[in-house]
């Protein structure tokens, strides 16, 4: 057979189904939810789903290895970051007819390549951060039997010393996810009360850190004698802001509850701010008091908090820390074994992963061979992966989708907005729409200055500044980050390629805002959009430059995996698609992440 060069118009139907779109179908279950959820309600959501892991698994590393006393600093640049992500994420969630998480988003606005990237390296994510959350719960468990488990298994299993691989096998850390495991098979009402009550202690305990925190601070363990305050320098504090980003996933809980939320354009928004506002509070009040009791250089980045109070005498005081670790994990962990299964569910239904992981229990409604092949994978990672190298490799791939999802914020505003049933044809909201300039068309004061761009079809100008747009963003923060010592460029050379970058960037930003865009009065929007997202892209890529060559090459091997995968979109091997409606069945086995505890 001979083989030749693809045609063009085989070349045009491949990108299309590369980039088709999910169609949603709105189910009655979700129309009929009763808004009863307030600003507060939401507000304790959000918490309950970002406090704890970046104050037990994050905090020593960051403090040690990367911006030492000045983690507090890489704390607060993280809740920018994910505060911008988090709006961003709200208006998409109030846009879609359904609870969903990222994997949905990017399916429905931007087509199934991104969506099937989205959801494998949110697949990746999800398996790192369970395996790095039950080494921590591990390990602060060792501390209250005065660490002889670990001596046990050193001394009768061996050290090993190898890169990425933990100094022993952890099998404490595997047999707590086989027992996550179990929990997560009975269902919702165990899991229900598994969370709340397991939330108070931990806040009850981080609560206690803070107040004894500053009770033992000495600011001599900020003096340049120590290190000073940011040994690192301001690459180090950076980088440790990247790590520290996924500290701040657990806003997605809020945006997924606004159908049920009463006044959802004001208590959304808010609810957000308020809730990373206090978990960021948290996290830099920790990160304070952490390193004003110790010197930095000597914490252990696995045990930091409860190793501070041993260093300083208080042993009873790390047991509270232990206690409080082994709380706030406990749900996390359960939280994704609710979640990642009926992801994997929901993708094999889509046709892009494994048939078999499309079968749900039809008594539980569990989806038994994703919860049992995942969470027997995810043991295999916590007994065998080291901590430090789990959490390395955690941030790049969560600020990845989180820009993918700020990119299709800039999408869904250029584009024709669908009608809404709730309007009739008579409807003076239904009138003003369709006497409005359509979305993706220069502004009519504009087009008399700008005929050049006049003759392009809707949407076609905003694309393409849009393409220029990540570009010249990539662009600019590589020549922030590495400098032209890094690029081996001369003075002039270097200036000119900066000046450059940040003239194509405006100037795509300029071209962005000339169009009309889709206004809504009824939902919740970003304000000031193309600026707002595009800033959220600029420091999302310039967090991401600032991680290791580790946190790349796992990335980069996680994307070629995933292509790899015989039912990926772009695999040469074409396999039949389900459905592309989405309907109710699915909706519910892709609840967010951290509302899949409160979902079920």
């Amino acid at each position: 057979m001979a083989w030749g060069l693809p045609s063009t118009t085989s070349l045009a139907r491949f990108c299309q189904k590369l980039n088709r779109r999910k169609t949603l179908e709105e189910p009655t279950m979700e129309t009929s939810l009763r808004r009863h959820l307030t600003t507060l309600d939401l507000t304790l959501l959000g918490v309950g789903g970002m406090v704890g892991f970046g104050l037990y698994v994050l905090t020593g590393t960051v403090a040690k290895w990367m911006a030492g006393p000045a983690m507090l600093v890489s704390f607060s640049v993280a809740a920018v970051a994910s505060l911008l992500a988090a709006l961003f994420y709200a208006e998409l969630a109030v846009c879609v007819p359904l609870r969903g998480s990222a994997y949905l988003f990017t399916y429905v606005f931007m087509g199934e390549l991104w969506a099937f990237l989205i959801g494998w390296i949110m697949l990746i994510q999800c398996l790192l951060g369970g395996s790095a959350m039950a080494r921590v719960w591990s390990s602060y468990l060792d501390i209250i039997f005065s660490h002889r488990i670990q001596s046990f298994t050193e001394a009768h299993v061996g050290i090993w010393q190898l890169p990425v691989l933990a100094w022993y096998p952890d099998f404490l850390a595997a047999a707590i996810i086989l027992l996550v495991l179990a929990l997560a098979s009975c269902g919702g009402r165990i899991s229900s009360w598994f969370n709340h009550t397991f939330s108070a202690i931990s806040l009850a305990i981080i609560t206690f850190i803070i107040i004894l925190g500053f009770v033992l601070a000495r600011p001599h363990n900020w003096s340049t004698e120590e290190g000073g305050f940011a040994p690192f320098g301001f690459s180090g504090i950076m980088a440790g802001a990247a790590t520290c980003f996924y500290s701040f996933v657990g806003f997605g809980a809020i945006a997924a509850s606004s159908k049920e939320t009463q006044n959802a354009k004001q208590a959304v928004p808010m609810a957000l701010a308020i809730s990373v506002g206090l978990v960021a509070g948290a996290n830099i009040l920790v990160s304070t008091v952490l390193t004003l009791m110790v010197p930095w250089h000597s914490l252990d980045p696995n045990l930091a908090l409860a190793d501070a109070f041993l260093q300083r005498g208080y042993s009873w005081a790390a047991f509270i820390v232990a206690a409080g670790a082994i709380c706030a994990m406990s749900p996390l962990l359960l939280t994704i074994f609710l979640f990642v299964p009926r992801m994997v569910c929901a993708m094999a239904a889509d046709g892009l992963f494994f048939q078999v992981f499309a079968h749900v229990h039809p008594r539980t409604q569990v989806p038994v061979v994703s919860l049992l092949v995942f969470g027997v994978l995810m043991a295999f990672l916590a007994l065998l992966l080291d901590l430090q190298a789990l959490v390395h490799f955690l941030s790049i791939g969560t600020l990845l989708v989180l820009t993918v999802l700020t990119t299709s914020i800039i999408i869904l505003r250029f584009q024709k907005a669908p009608p809404s049933s709730s309007q009739g044809p008579g409807s003076p909201v239904g009138t003003e729409q369709a006497s409005a300039p359509e979305p993706g068309q220069l502004r009519p004061a504009l087009r008399p200055y700008l005929r050049f761009l006049g003759g392009c079809r809707p949407g076609a100008t905003v694309a393409w500044a849009l393409g220029v747009l990540l570009a010249s963003a990539i662009t600019l923060d590589g020549m922030l980050v590495f400098g032209d010592s890094a690029l081996h460029l001369p003075p002039w050379g270097y200036t000119l390629l900066l000046l450059l970058s940040s003239a194509t960037f405006l100037l795509s930003l300029l071209v962005l805002g000339a169009h009309q865009q889709q206004r809504r009065q009824d939902t919740f929007q970003v304000p000031m959009v193309p600026l707002t997202p595009a800033l959220s892209i600029l420091l999302n890529i310039f967090l991401m430059l600032h991680l290791s060559y580790l946190a790349w090459l796992y990335l980069s091997i996680c994307l070629l995996t995933g292509k790899l995968h015989p039912e990926s979109p772009g695999c040469l091997i074409q396999w039949p698609r389900r459905s592309w409606s989405f309907h109710a069945t699915t909706a519910s086995a892709v609840g967010d992440l951290s509302l899949g505890l409160r979902s079920i």
